[in-house]
């Protein structure tokens, strides 16, 4: 392994940033790429998000290779030397491991001779709250490129050190968060008939929203609704509260899926806040669209797993957790893979998780394979 790459992996990890909030990262990304293997760069595509270049003779297929620039606002456990920096933030979903494989891409790019086709590197920001890939989707630069394949990987920690998981239908959920707003009348504890107070609402909301669920994700019609947060009144013993509020996230397998579950959802809150006499207000935020896996994309994935002879795992269905790598599916040729990040690894969005370096070869090593076998087809 390249001890270049290594070290960026672990000064990343050292300085991680929150989404949109990845200057420093992005300008450490750029000085690599400029002090390796110098090409057409990219800046603040979705905000700090940056691309660089590499192109060949002639025209040809153009393949996109993407990663993610931002940490989560976690404080680290771990106490090696390469330990987060910024008290309350670190690489807990192994973003920093992402970006040092695809960073790492150049050292074998610049020695290539294809005759045809670009190789586009794309760091982009603000994953974990599902807003950077749809910003960068947006930027007039990046549509400019026209770029045929989007790629990406996943560590998965729990799973064999280097073996290939694969999907065939998808990679990820489809995710939408929500907040439900409750208002009614207070009144004196004493006297809760002279107002509205929305508790029994809630409770019929919770209840009627848990029937909705279909819990078992290899179900196709698999639903997931998960309550992260509850809100009513405050601690003052004399007053009946007017206002409350429900916080939700959901997941589906599909856009379609989700639409539906949506319209259900409002026409609960609407049914129950009638029969309270209660006024209501839902506020959808943090939108995560399935990632889809294009069949074609998908076999060059499988492919070079098999060049590389690294163990593939056939998944049945998609993960549980939402990607925003779903708004490249809606445009592009896409398929997102996960790499097995060992069996003892902590989880992802755990305080001790720390991104294994040996994976950091395997990640290089597909790619190098996706792309040959893109530009010489």
């Amino acid at each position: 392994m390249n001890s270049e790459i290594v070290h960026l992996r672990k000064t990343l990890h050292e300085n991680p940033e929150l989404s949109g909030f990845e200057y420093e990262t992005a300008k450490r990304i750029r000085d690599f790429i400029e002090k390796h293997h110098p090409t057409e760069i990219l800046e603040n595509l979705g905000g700090t998000g940056l691309v660089a270049i590499f192109k060949f003779p002639k025209k040809g297929p153009s393949i996109t290779i993407r990663c993610e620039l931002d940490a989560l606002p976690i404080q680290e456990e771990n106490q090696f030397e390469h330990q987060s920096k910024n008290k309350g933030v670190s690489h807990k979903c192994g973003h920093d491991g992402h970006m040092a494989i695809v960073s790492g891409l150049i050292f074998w790019l610049k020695n290539q001779s294809f005759e045809s086709g670009e190789v586009i590197l794309l760091f982009q920001p603000a994953e974990e709250n599902g807003e950077g890939a749809y910003r960068v989707l947006q930027d007039e630069r990046f549509k400019s490129l026209k770029t045929d394949y989007v790629f990406a990987l996943h560590n998965i920690p729990k799973e064999p050190l280097h073996s290939t998981i694969l999907m065939q239908k998808g990679f990820s959920a489809e995710v939408q968060s929500f907040i439900i707003r409750l208002k009614g009348k207070e009144s004196h504890a004493a006297e809760p008939e002279n107002g509205v107070n929305p508790a029994l609402a809630l409770s019929e909301m919770i209840r009627a929203f848990s029937q909705l669920e279909v819990a078992k994700p290899e179900d196709e019609n698999f639903t997931l609704i998960t309550p992260v947060h509850v809100n009513m009144g405050q601690k003052a013993y004399g007053i009946s509260p007017a206002n409350g509020e429900l916080h939700y996230t959901m997941r589906t397998w599909s856009g379609e899926q989700m639409s539906a579950l949506k319209s259900q959802i409002h026409a609960t809150v609407r049914k129950l806040s009638e029969e309270h006499q209660l006024a209501f207000e839902i506020e959808w935020l943090e939108y995560f669209p399935a990632a889809a896996n294009d069949k074609d994309s998908n076999a060059y994935v499988a492919k070079a797993a098999l060049e590389n002879n690294f163990q593939i795992i056939k998944r049945p269905y998609p993960f549980k957790f939402g990607e925003d790598f779903g708004w490249f599916s809606r445009d592009y040729k896409t398929a997102m893979f996960g790499l097995g990040a060992g069996l003892d690894t902590p989880a992802l969005h755990n305080a001790d998780y720390d991104f294994p370096d040996e994976l950091l070869e395997t990640g290089i090593s597909m790619f190098k394979s996706i792309i040959s076998n893109v530009l010489k087809a």
